[in-house]
């Protein structure tokens, strides 16, 4: 108990100085590139904190993840380019979507292990062939996708444009903040307790009377929400909305940052959906002639020597050294 006491202060003080660090980007990035790219890394770290509730606390990977993502994007540009371009309406549209999605795909949930993966990889790709249907062109876009997304307006401040990096940078570094205290808050409390419960041991949770399908569903909707919260983000913050984003490798890009960072951590998914984007970027940037083009092999590489070296993931090791 005194060692936990003792980590406790720690873990904050680390969390304190990855907020520090997050806030002051504006300030030390070289130039408007490297912001847009932090906002992009943000965007990816609330999509990488929702999965993280389902891998991390239910036990219920899922490789449909991204179908979530895309439904946020579409029904945030849907709202967008024909009814207002608010940022509080944008924000609960893309909340809804996402939910309202994964309660369709809430049939996986009657599987288990590797046939809830297996159902959530099959959802995604039928999702994405909608999407990508060209006989629904006129209302999705077909192949290209919804495109000349506008960026919100904030409220009761029209003149502070986020077109402008920075200020969608702080737009987007806001929403990962209440993200991460509102899932801190589901996991701390006794239905995410729960959560742990029936991933470790279903059965003996259904034997204590704990209705075990209703909190599975619950945490796949409120992971669904959140995802699509993230895809209305994603879609303002590159102006368009594409089937691309309901590809199954989409969801595993938000896996590799969650094994990456650390699950059933949140900072930890955060911290390796970071080092995913940058890595993304860096490996497709090699000036090496080939390597640029198999910048997901490399990516490959690298998560496979997490996976053997740090199986705990970054997070693991900052927890171990601390200890």
């Amino acid at each position: 108990m005194s060692r936990l006491r003792q980590l406790r202060p720690r873990r904050w003080l680390g969390q304190a100085a990855f907020l520090v660090f997050l806030l002051s980007v504006p300030a030390w990035a070289p130039n408007r590139f490297w912001i847009n790219v932090a906002s992009q890394a943000l965007i990816f770290a609330i999509f990488a904190m929702s999965l993280d509730l389902l891998i991390g606390y239910a036990g219920m990977p899922s490789f449909g993840h991204a179908a979530f993502y895309a439904a946020g994007a579409y029904g945030g540009a849907l709202w967008a380019l024909h009814l207002s371009s608010a940022l509080l309406p944008l924000l609960a549209v893309g909340l809804m979507a996402g939910a309202s999605l994964a309660l369709v795909g809430a049939l996986a949930l009657r599987a288990r292990g590797i046939y809830f993966l297996m159902l959530t990889l099959a959802f995604a790709q039928v999702v994405w062939s909608v999407l990508s249907n060209n006989q629904l062109a006129n209302v999705l876009g077909g192949d290209i996708g919804l495109i000349s997304v506008p960026r919100p307006v904030l409220p009761f401040a029209a003149d502070v444009s986020l077109f402008r990096p920075a200020n969608f940078y702080f737009l987007t570094l806001t929403v990962a903040i209440i993200v991460y205290l509102a899932l801190a808050a589901v996991v701390a409390s006794p239905f995410g307790h729960t959560l742990e419960g029936i991933r470790e041991n279903e059965g003996r949770m259904e034997s204590l009377g704990y209705p075990t399908f209703r909190y599975r569903l619950a945490a796949f909707i409120i992971a669904g929400a959140l995802a699509g919260l993230a895809g209305m983000l994603g879609g303002s913050f590159n102006f368009s909305a594409t089937p691309a984003t309901a590809f199954w490798t989409t969801s595993g890009l938000a896996m590799i940052a969650v094994i990456m960072g650390g699950s059933r951590s949140l900072v930890g998914p955060a911290a390796g959906a970071i080092v995913v984007v940058l890595l993304q970027l860096g490996l497709s940037s090699l000036p090496a002639r080939g390597l640029a083009e198999r910048w997901q092999l490399l990516l490959g590489v690298v998560f496979i020597a997490f996976v053997l070296f740090l199986p705990g993931g970054l997070y693991g090791l900052l927890r171990r050294r601390a200890a």
